[in-house]
């Protein structure tokens, strides 16, 4: 399932650094972090993602009860390691039915996140109320770490967003409703910093949601 790197903010071709540039390039966004391809879940390949990511790879750990891994994305290339991440999961959902949770761990101005998110990006600016009190509450890196939910998502996903470690943390859940989960206070475990369990970790198959529609 090998294919080409892509813009993180529209899902667009890119182009290689080379004679009049040095950095990749996106017709549309100019100058940006490649989105490389994604490939199966394993364990294996989220340890090259882990390995080269110079953001958090965010999961919750434990995962809930019968929840599965079901993939992961890098934005960034060897010169620039990992500088946006993103983690799929599934599981049941709190109110019956499948619920899927993307984790995604971005610098300033990536764009991956408001893709994902389904909103005009690169980052949550207006769209996310901070004067208002925080709609939801993980513990990232043994940290409670505010989420404020996020206006103007497309009506399937829910959509939250803060900061974590320095960094935009998003959690986008599909559908809507499961949401509820996010009220729940998942502990979120940075997988940089995780031990040999993660060898254990429950695999299921890849999510859709990780090639999602090119963005606006």
């Amino acid at each position: 399932m090998r294919g080409e790197p892509s813009c993180p903010k529209c899902g667009g071709r890119v182009r290689a650094p080379g004679l009049f540039a040095d950095s990749w390039q996106c017709d549309v966004h100019g100058t940006v972090y490649p989105l490389q391809p994604v490939v199966p879940p394993s364990v294996d390949a989220l340890a090259v993602v882990v390995n080269r990511s110079h953001v958090p790879v965010w999961m919750p750990w434990p995962l809930p009860v019968g929840w599965l891994f079901t993939g992961v994305v890098c934005a960034g290339d060897d010169r620039s390691g990992g500088r946006a991440t993103a983690v799929a999961c599934s599981g049941p959902s709190p109110l019956g039915g499948p619920g899927e949770l993307l984790l995604v761990a971005e610098e300033l101005g990536v764009g991956l996140g408001a893709r994902y998110a389904g909103i005009d990006g690169p980052d949550p600016g207006p769209s996310l109320r901070v004067d208002r009190s925080p709609h939801a509450k993980v513990h990232a890196a043994g940290r409670p770490t505010p989420l404020w939910h996020v206006e103007g998502a497309p009506e399937d996903r829910a959509v939250f967003a803060g900061e974590a470690r320095g960094l935009w943390l998003w959690a986008v859940v599909w559908p809507e409703r499961s949401g509820l989960l996010m009220y729940d206070e998942l502990v979120l475990t940075d997988l940089r910093d995780a031990g040999a369990e993660v060898d254990l970790l429950p695999c299921g198959a890849l999510s859709p949601r990780l090639l999602p529609p090119p963005g606006r």
